[in-house]
């Protein structure tokens, strides 16, 4: 039986905050939040020290700063990644095979010579922003379901731990992919809020129910009057589905 701690770890709370008072303010409320997730607006604002205090209080980062450029840079910035302790890391899978082959071997081998724990490194398909008119928009010619599907395979292919993609997707990746393959899925809104820039989303218990391994909730915990009872409402619902 999944009891609520195990379902609690299962969901990464995006900190989708400007500073470090206001993540550590989230952190310590969020108390059995295990995982939280780090992007470009808070990495860039705090740097790594914050990264070091995230995981003093014993959180997993997941770092999203999506990694897109040739093979040595993101396999050299994977590096310092891994130096930083980063539970899960992201990298754009339409970077190519040689970029997360790079990628792959690089966090395997820095993490062996530091002697830290290997972060899986999840590849990203295609944004929750995003709908078959804006990849086609951009020169994509396939639909959105299987333009993540072709980048999954690939990303497996290539040394990837997994993938990131909208719950609409999870159901066929997960069919398309070995069952060690992580789905992270973000474009995550409960019933009761706002689905603000994603387009392709679903609730907690049906991502859950889908397949997820790891689903990835910010503005309706981040922003809510008290961000601990949004949490708890969103276990219990997971569990009660």
């Amino acid at each position: 039986m999944i009891n609520n701690r195990d379902l609690a770890g299962r969901i990464i709370v995006a900190l989708d905050v400007g500073d470090k008072e206001a993540a550590f303010s989230l952190v310590r409320e969020l108390e059995f939040a295990k995982t939280f997730k780090v992007g470009l607006k808070l990495f860039t604002a705090e740097g790594p020290s914050f990264l070091r205090a995230l995981r003093a209080q014993g959180k997993d980062v997941f770092l999203d700063l999506k990694l897109h450029d040739i093979p040595n840079t993101v396999s050299e910035t994977v590096k310092v990644c891994t130096r930083y302790g980063a539970h899960l890391m992201t990298l754009h899978a339409s970077g190519g095979r040689d970029m997360m082959n790079r990628a792959a071997d690089a966090a395997r081998s820095e993490a062996e010579n530091q002697g830290l724990p290997k972060p899986s490194l999840l590849a990203v398909t295609v944004l929750t922003s995003l709908n078959d008119r804006s990849i086609q928009e951009i020169g994509i010619s396939t639909d959105t379901k299987e333009q993540v599907i072709k980048l999954a395979k690939l990303a497996e292919d290539s040394g990837m731990d997994g993938i990131v993609c909208s719950p609409w997707e999870i159901e066929i990746v997960k069919k398309e992919t070995g069952q060690d393959f992580l789905v992270v899925s973000p474009g995550i809104r409960p019933a009761w809020s706002s689905a603000h820039d994603q387009k392709r989303i679903m609730t907690p218990s049906q991502a859950i129910e889908k397949g997820a391994d790891y689903i990835v909730i910010g503005r309706p915990i981040i922003a809510a009057p008290s961000p601990s009872e949004a949490f708890d409402k969103i276990v219990r619902e997971i569990k009660d589905q």
